[in-house]
């Protein structure tokens, strides 16, 4: 793809957990399809900007906006907003669930990847380094919820409030940054793809099973444990009865050359399982 592209026009399919930054705070990374075809990651959005709600875009939306390539970036699909975070983002058309979801698949559904095999063999490809993918597994075999540290490390905090640590509420009036909650879980699909003779462990980094988690927390009164259970019923017992469950897959910078599975898992595309006809 080109080292520019004006007025870019992407259908927004993933965006995962905001994480600190020591040089902008929060991120999210987005990722999308340019005109609906090629992958394009969005890297970086400061999560703050998506606060501004003129700015914010939900998965499944349009959005329109000058990229340039991430040249300190070998993915091929790496881009970030051509004049930095103060980037205007046009949000247009969210792309509904009418028809079982007819229309997001028809973009999503273009290219889809059966083995996880050929895709570490493209990701370590140089004429590929391919970075986002489609998956449809063979089989999802169980889901782990791990427990991990509860707070962002004391070094990257640290260095945010060496900088800008205030931000501005609704009057007007100064405040310290609030970051967001860490989550104190891990949550990764076991799953089978073509070709594996055993089940592969893939972390979930999706957003919105982050805020799953905290809206159930809500729902339970505080009680990790029931949350949880919450969190898996949807995601394993009701995605896999009742969804055709695809994955979003990306690879980390830090990871793609160095890991055996450079790929995690940065979002769930789960339509309704269509009826079968019976014959009779």
């Amino acid at each position: 793809m080109n080292l520019e592209i004006p007025q870019a026009k992407v259908f927004i399919t993933v965006k995962t957990y905001p994480q600190p930054s020591s040089s902008y705070g929060e991120l999210v990374c987005t990722a999308g399809l340019l005109n609906g075809e090629q992958w394009v990651r969005i890297y970086p959005i400061p999560f703050r900007f998506l606060q501004d709600k003129q700015q914010q875009y939900p998965k499944y939306s349009w959005i329109t906006l000058d990229l340039e390539r991430r040249t300190q970036d070998f993915r091929p699909e790496s881009y970030r907003p051509r004049r930095g975070i103060d980037e205007p983002i046009q949000v247009g058309d969210v792309l509904g669930t009418q028809n079982a979801w007819a229309g997001r698949k028809d973009f999503v559904l273009k290219e889809v990847f059966t083995s996880m095999q050929e895709l570490i063999k493209l990701a370590r490809d140089k004429s590929e380094y391919k970075s986002l993918a489609t998956l449809k597994p063979a089989e999802i075999v169980d889901f782990v919820i791990q427990e991990t540290d509860r707070d962002w490390k004391e070094k990257i905090i640290a260095q945010n409030q060496q900088g800008d640590i205030f931000e501005t509420n609704d009057r007007g009036e100064m405040q310290t940054r609030q970051y967001v909650r860490k989550l104190p879980y891990k949550y990764s699909y076991r799953l089978l793809s073509e070709g594996d003779d055993r089940p592969r462990t893939m972390m979930i980094e999706d957003w919105e099973i982050g805020a799953l988690f905290w809206n159930c927390l809500n729902k339970t009164d505080g009680d990790e444990n029931a949350a949880n259970a919450l969190v898996r019923e949807k995601y394993f017992d009701t995605f896999l009865e009742k969804h055709d469950v695809y994955l979003f897959l990306g690879t980390t910078l830090r990871h793609h050359h160095v890991s055996l599975n450079p790929f995690v898992i940065i979002g769930v595309f789960y339509p309704p399982k269509t009826p079968q006809l019976s014959l009779f």
